[in-house]
Formats: structure tokens, sequence, C-alpha cells
């Protein structure tokens, strides 16, 4: 059985607040477990209890719950094995416990007490403990008060000696120093683009011949899709506003409720600066009129950034008062004031200016319009939608729904690629793909308010596209790959002549360089991989790197050394150190619950484990 551990090292008081995280993600139906099955197996004489594996599972499927976007059924569950990982994690933790146990490791009340009461879960609105927070919850989670903190206990305990066994452990330094060596390796590099002009000679026109066989090679991209023949019926508030008029009563009233929305008044982006004395905002506003410094060096001289007194875009209205009425006075960018705010003399820059906006009704009569009828039209779709449910419940064909209600018929040839009309709907979309022949219509939703119904009538199975009608796209798709091998040869050729001596600049290539290139960099304009192969290569030599549509030929010019004395460097090594040596740590641990399960002993109860899946949704 896996014993891995994913929590060497955390803090008790961290225990504590991950259990109670699990208040707050329930929802598979486990509250607690009771009857005569007490525990799903031991270590030696420590029981691992349903309660706690019920919680630990629970507590996971809601983490995978979360990065799935959705709740997982406990099939899933077992399907990916966190079922068996959670059962490893608590044998492990059970085998440290109890080699405590056997090692009579354990601690006061006074510390058990300390970490109940300082944690934040159990506080109540005045941040101090909360008896009653702590009973409810901890009920809640199925302990009584003795068991809890019998778990607490033996939790410290347990943290005690996976402290003992892990805190020795230091990362070998001949391991740290040749990684960081290998990682701050940096390269000079020279590189040239294979082009269509590189080559000797152009693209040939291909015959028929050469395209037929093409075209048989690569059948597959020339292949329609299977296509499932779906006929459907949809109405849509865009629909319903066909037969939606608007008054022009309502239309003027609208637009007056929203005139913010169509008359924005002028807006500056500006800067503030406040000071302690009219004197001082004086001498500033000198300076800057001087040309001996603008408004952020002001602010950088009193420990400010240009973020800090930046106010971004305001109105006058936002500034207030004379200070707002001179800054939307100026006609030009630049500092002005100073002027008496409610937080003293301050200086204003007028950093940009954006006119104001006025759309008038009559340019804002039909979007106005059109809105109001779509949202009628959702109401109406609303109000008869429970009709239109019943009459498919009742068996009304979609030609029969077209006929006697306002839904229109439609037919499409549905695959992977359909997009346009009602396959933009993710909701038909989904549908369309789950529909079989024996599903009789039902009504959907669509995302804009509208509904659907559908029928599959048939599958038109993948079928390859004859090449008469294909044949300037075989065409194209030729000349595009007879292309790319030409490229890919000509580059073969110019590593060659660069491992005979011949720079990519004497080829006549295009050179571009980059100096001092880090392992995994992204060059601009080159392939992902471009300065990957460059760390491959030795210099002196060449290699070609290519993507879908274009070919490089790279070589290394220099190999620096990592400078293992730059303040980067002794960061680096520090962090990978430290890293290195938790995950050495952490092994030891797995380790040395692995010896503590043979030597105490393993046993476990298969129908008490499927008890508790059963009983979780």
């Amino acid at each position: 059985m896996s014993t891995k551990l994913r929590s060497h090292g955390k803090s008790v008081v961290v225990w504590i607040l991950l259990a109670m995280l699990i208040f707050g993600l329930g929802g598979y139906g486990v509250s607690n477990f009771s009857g005569g099955v007490k525990s799903i197996g031991t270590v030696g004489e420590t029981e691992i209890t349903v309660q706690d594996y019920a919680n630990a599972l629970r507590q996971e499927m809601n983490a995978a719950a979360a990065q799935f976007g959705r709740p997982l059924r406990m099939e899933e569950a077992r399907a990916i094995g966190l079922d068996r990982a959670v059962q490893g994690q608590l044998f492990g933790a059970a085998g440290l416990s109890e080699q405590a146990n056997r090692l009579h490791l354990s601690v006061g009340d006074e510390e058990v007490g300390r970490q109940i009461t300082s944690a934040q879960a159990f506080q109540g609105p005045t941040g101090q403990f909360d008896r009653t927070a702590y009973r409810d919850m901890i009920r809640r989670q199925g302990y009584t008060e003795a068991a809890f903190e019998a778990r607490l206990r033996a939790d410290i305990a347990r943290s005690i000696l996976q402290g003992a066994v892990a805190g020795g452990a230091v990362a070998p330094e001949v391991l740290v120093n040749t990684y960081t060596a290998y990682l701050g390796e940096t390269r000079d590099i020279a590189f040239a683009e294979i082009t269509e002009d590189s080559l000797p000679a152009p693209v040939d026109t291909p015959d028929d011949a050469a395209l037929q066989a093409y075209y048989e090679a690569h059948i597959s991209d020339f292949t329609s899709p299977e296509a499932r023949e779906i006929t459907y019926a949809w109405l849509t508030p865009e629909m319903m506003a066909e037969t939606v008029e608007i008054d022009e009563a309502t239309l003027r009233e609208t637009y007056d409720s929203r005139k913010d929305e169509f008359v924005q008044p002028e807006r500056r982006d500006v800067s503030k600066l406040v000071f302690p004395t009219q004197e001082e905002a004086d001498a500033g506003m000198a300076r800057i009129a001087a040309g001996e410094a603008n408004l952020a060096d002001l602010a950088e001289e009193r420990g400010l950034s240009a973020n800090d007194i930046s106010l971004s875009e305001q109105s006058e209205a936002d500034i207030g008062g004379t200070a707002g009425a001179a800054v939307f006075a100026a006609t030009d960018l630049g500092a002005i004031g100073p002027f008496e705010t409610d937080l003293g003399p301050a200086l204003f820059s007028v950093d940009a200016i954006y006119p104001g906006e006025e759309t008038s009704f009559e340019d804002a009569r039909g979007d106005i319009a059109a809105e109001l009828a779509a949202e009628r039209g959702r109401r109406m779709i609303s109000d008869v939608t429970s009709d239109l449910e019943d009459r498919l419940a009742s068996g009304a064909t979609l030609e029969e729904m077209d006929k006697e209600t306002a839904m229109q018929l439609g037919h499409i040839a549905f695959s992977a690629e359909t997009t346009d009309g009602i396959a933009g709907y993710e909701a038909f979309r989904e549908a369309a793909t789950a529909v079989t022949a024996q599903d009789f219509p039902e009504l959907g939703n669509l995302a804009d308010g509208g509904v659907f119904a559908l029928r599959l009538d048939g599958i038109t199975p993948a079928t390859p596209i004859p090449f008469d009608q294909v044949r300037d796209q075989v065409s194209e798709a030729w000349a595009a790959a007879e292309l790319m091998r030409l490229k890919k040869e000509q580059a073969d050729q110019v590593v060659a002549a660069l491992e005979a001596g011949t720079s990519l600049a004497d080829q006549g290539l295009e050179v571009r360089s980059e100096d001092a290139l880090i392992r995994g960099a992204f060059v601009e304009g080159a392939p992902q991989g471009l300065a990957e192969t460059a760390f491959a290569t030795e210099p002196g030599k060449g290699a070609v790197v290519s993507d879908a549509q274009t070919v490089f030929v790279v070589t290394p010019m220099a190999v620096h050394a990592a400078d293992m004395n730059s303040p980067e460097m002794q960061q680096l090594s520090q962090t990978f150190s430290s890293r290195l040596g938790q995950m050495i740590g952490n092994d030891l641990v797995d380790f040395y619950a692995a010896a503590a399960q043979s030597e105490a002993g393993i046993t476990l109860d298969s129908a008490a484990i499927n008890a508790v899946q059963a009983q979780i949704q």
C-alpha cells in the first residue's frame, strides 16, 4: 500500500484550519458514521476510523471538484485513484502515529489547549475562542471533544516525529552546485531563417499524378466529417422582436433614464500631490515652472511613486471646487496650482485629456428599440414556455410546432466544425451531440433566452470529398508541404557547410544573434524550441529548428559558464538547496513510515472502506 504523505511538516494550526475547511465544502451526503464498524484498518494499535477516512476522502473529492468545475461521483474518484491515495495518506500517518506512541512521544494539555484556542476557525466575532463554535464544528465533523483532542494530540506527536526524521536532511552540495551551474550557463548564438528566397530553385508546379498521390496519402485532410442530420424548431427573442413595436414615449423615457450612458462628460487623467504648507506648495510649483522638476520628481523626493499620486480618470465633479474648475479649464498638459483641497494645498498635473461624448436620442434610438424589443421577446418566450413543453410532452412533432406555435423549423447537418446559426449556441451543440434516434424532442434553453427542440434524423458517415472538388486545396497543401521539405533539405546543407567552416553569413543568409541566451528562453520571431536546441548543440556545429511554417538554422558562437558568485546564482543555489533538502526530508519520512508499517503490521477492512464510499454520493 502506498504510504506517500503530502503534508510533511504542516503546523498543527494549519492542520486544524484545513480540517475546518471541510465544513464549508460539504455536499457528498456524509456527516458522521455510527454502528458497529469503527475503523477501516489499523497500523499496530493505531486505528484509522471510518470518520477520519470519510472526512479525508470528502475533502479530496471537493478539492478535485473545484479543479473539474463540477461535483465528482464516487466512481469517478475511484477511477482516478483518489480513494487509494487517501488511504495511503491515512495509513502512512497512522504508521508515524504508531511509532510516536511506541517512542512515548506526546504533549501536555497546555499545548493542546493553546493550539485549539489560537485557531482562527474556533474564534467568535470578538476574535476570542468561542467554545460553542468549537463544540458545534467538531460535532458536525463527527467528533466528540475528547476524540478531537486525542486526534490533535496524536497529530502534534506525529509532527514532532516527522520533524526529527526530516529535520536533518540537507541537499548534497555537489548536486546543488552542478545544477545551479547548469541553469546559469548562457550562450551567444547566431541563427537564420531558411526562406523560399534562400532555395536554389523555386518550388515546381505539380502534375495531376503528383496531386492525386498527395490527395490519397492525406485523404483524412480532404474528408467531410461525420454529420448528424438534425431537424430542429427554435424561438429566439430576436424572432419575437419582429412582432414587437415600442412606442416613442417608452423609447424617450428609456433614453432619459440612461442618460449617463449616452452623455459622457469630458474626463482627464490627473495626478495630485498634497503639501504640508502653502509655502512648500508654492516652492514646488516654482521649481516646475523653472523646468527644474516635474510633479513626479517632487513626489519621488517625498518617497512617493507616480502611481501613488495618480488619480487616473477624473471628471470635473470628481475633483470638485476651484481645483476641479482649474484642471478642466487648462488647455495644455502639465502641472497647475497650488489649490486648496480638503487635505491641504495641492499641485495637480493634467496627464491626458479625453473629450466628452454625446449620443443623441436619434442616434441611440435604434439600439434602444432593439434592446427593449429583445427584452420583451424574452418575456414573451417565458410566458409560452410551459405551453411549448406541454405540446412536446403530448407528442407534437417539430413540424406541428412550426405550424401551430411561433417556433420556426430548420435543418442542419451538424458536426464539430459547424458553428453557423443555431449551432453557435453551446446548449444546442451539447444536445445535438448527445441526441439519439430513440429520443423524443424536448424543450431546451438558449443563452439569450430562446428555446429549441431537436430530432436526430440520421447520421451521414465521414466521406472523402471527390478529388475534382478539392483540387485547388490539394494543390495548395502540396505546395506548402513541398516548400517545407525543400527548406529542411536546404537547412541540412547549411548545417553541413557550417561544420565545414562556412559561416551563416558567408552562405548568404540574413543572420540574427542573441547574446547571453539563457536556457528555455523564447527568441522572438523564431520557433519555440530554438533556445533548447542551441543548448543541445556544440559550438561550431549547427542544428535545424522548425515549426509548422518556418525553418531555422542555429549555431552556438560562445558558451559562458555561470557566475556562481553573482547574487542571482547565489539566490538560485539557495532556493534549489532548500527545495531539494525538503524533498529529501519528505522521502525520508515516507521511508520511515513504510518501515513503521512493516514493523507494526497492517490490517485493512475492505468492507468498512466500501461502506464509507457507498455513503458518499
